[in-house]
């Protein structure tokens, strides 16, 4: 979902004929905001899952280092992001934000950490 989400709809959908940066700002938080629920849902299952059954430490680690990547991303990025698109929205001429590279940054990092998890787990099956 991250890799679809993230890296190919959010940049593609700006080069869509007839996609203004207004309706490609209100798509994107409709759909940023349906994945970071589904990111959070299967956060608690998995945090559930590693409690449940004693993983080893090494995907406890990393999946407590992903928790902690999506509270940033959802607590300090998500709402900063969410006020500068409510200003576009509006009308305003909003200078571009760095916190979007903040952001990608943290995706590219949640997804290296979920290739590591999947070979972890895979190594203790």
């Amino acid at each position: 979902m991250v890799l679809a989400i993230s890296f190919l709809e959010a940049p593609l959908k700006f080069r869509a004929p007839g996609v203004t940066t207004v309706i490609g700002l209100g798509i994107g938080r409709l759909v940023f905001r349906a994945l970071n629920v589904a990111e959070g849902v299967l956060a608690l299952v998995v945090v559930a899952a590693v409690l449940v059954a004693g993983v080893p430490v090494g995907p406890t680690v990393v999946v407590g280092v992903l928790v902690v990547l999506l509270l940033v991303q959802l607590g300090v990025v998500r709402p900063r992001l969410n006020r500068r698109s409510d200003r576009v929205l509006a009308g305003e001429d909003a200078p571009r934000s760095r916190l979007h590279l903040v952001y990608i940054g943290l995706e590219v990092v949640k997804v290296l950490a979920l290739v590591v998890l999947g070979v972890l787990l895979l190594g203790t099956a």
